[in-house]
């Protein structure tokens, strides 16, 4: 990725599903510095300190209050706007929560991208569709290699098979109903664990140990052993922005399914990350408490992202090292009086020169 290739979304019309959420809102301030008109959609966020309030996102953007699976709502800000980009990041995306509330999560992650795919039928301006789903919509059989994007969908949890059944929705609409539309181009997205500055959600690693470490309490651990690819959260943003500006230019052929995950220096537990956390952090400790009741996660998960480096020329950034140190810092500042918005412009200006 080069600056260079970002600039095509100067001045254009960009719809973002799920602003307030912890990538939409890293997503809509990069859009922001690179100069487009952004307008976001989403639920209002569930915590004061949550990255889109922090950034004061509102006074940036457009934002709509509204929830995905309310088509006309959803239909009418498209109509209204006129987008030319749609990125589609609105989700349940907790696993915990599905297990607590499967009906919420099929219904807005299957059902509200059903809207989503039916709102950008309906509005012509939109040349670019980038539709985010996860790195768990893979069948997921433990595999040491990566997956590709042509290995069987699946799910055994609520939250992974709402992710592979939003994937095969996307393909439906993609062959059978956007293939016929000239000059618009359509990709599913599938990245890893994201982590970086501004994440307060529940049963997550890294605002699990934010709580913790503030509040002068040890970490917390039910899976320590559970090993993910970690990445920083502009990363995969970094990746769908590259793409979407090659959709822009090729629609026929960058349409379809792209994996954005880190090398393989960023396969680490859950255990490694939370010391490596407290160690930047300058203080604190790590406990491990099991449940036998716990709902059932994954070990071993990670991605082949061969297509997106040969085709896009897109590699990671940042290894393991520097993608915890990013994330520690900014949490460290903010803790130190920092204004967010200057944090996070900084890093995304920082992850720019380094991704050149």
């Amino acid at each position: 990725m080069t600056p260079r290739s970002l600039t095509v979304f100067r001045g254009k019309r960009v719809l973002v599903t799920g602003d307030t959420g912890f990538k939409g809102s890293w997503l809509c301030l990069w859009l922001r510095e690179l100069g487009a008109e952004v307008a976001g959609y989403a639920l209002a966020p569930k915590h004061a300190d949550d990255h889109f309030n922090l950034l004061r996102l509102g006074g940036l953007i457009r934002h709509t209050s509204g929830d995905v699976r309310n088509y006309a709502k959803l239909a009418e800000v498209m109509r209204k706007f006129k987008p030319e980009y749609v990125f589609h990041l609105a989700a349940q995306s907790l696993v915990r929560i599905s297990y607590e509330e499967p009906k919420l999560t099929f219904d807005t992650n299957v059902g509200g991208s059903v809207n989503v795919l039916e709102a950008v039928k309906s509005t012509p301006s939109v040349r670019v569709l980038i539709y985010v789903t996860s790195d768990k919509c893979y069948r997921n059989n433990e595999w040491v290699w990566g997956y590709r994007e042509t290995d069987a969908l699946g799910g055994r949890d609520p939250y992974s098979a709402s992710k592979a059944a939003a994937e095969l929705v996307f393909e439906a609409y993609r062959r059978s109903l956007f293939e016929r539309r000239s000059g618009l181009g359509v990709a599913s997205v599938r990245a890893g664990n994201v982590i970086g500055g501004g994440d307060w959600s529940e049963d997550r690693i890294v605002p699990d140990c934010m709580r913790a470490l503030r509040a002068g309490r040890p970490i917390e651990l039910r899976h320590p052993r559970a090993t993910r690819p970690w990445q920083h959260v502009l990363e995969p943003l970094g990746g769908y922005l590259l793409l979407a500006s090659r959709l822009h230019r090729a629609p026929r052929q960058y349409s379809g399914a792209w994996n954005f995950g880190p090398g393989s220096d960023a396969m680490h537990t859950v255990k490694d990350l939370a010391q490596r956390i407290v160690r930047g952090w300058g203080k604190g400790r790590v406990l491990v408490r099991r449940s036998a009741h716990a709902p059932h996660e994954a070990t071993l998960l990670h991605l082949n992202c061969d297509k997106a480096r040969f085709e896009l020329g897109w590699e990671p950034a940042w290894d393991f090292a520097r993608t915890v140190g990013e994330t520690v810092s900014w949490y460290k500042g903010i803790a130190a009086g920092a204004r967010a918005r200057e944090l996070s412009r900084q890093q995304i200006l920082r992850y720019m020169g380094d991704a050149r």
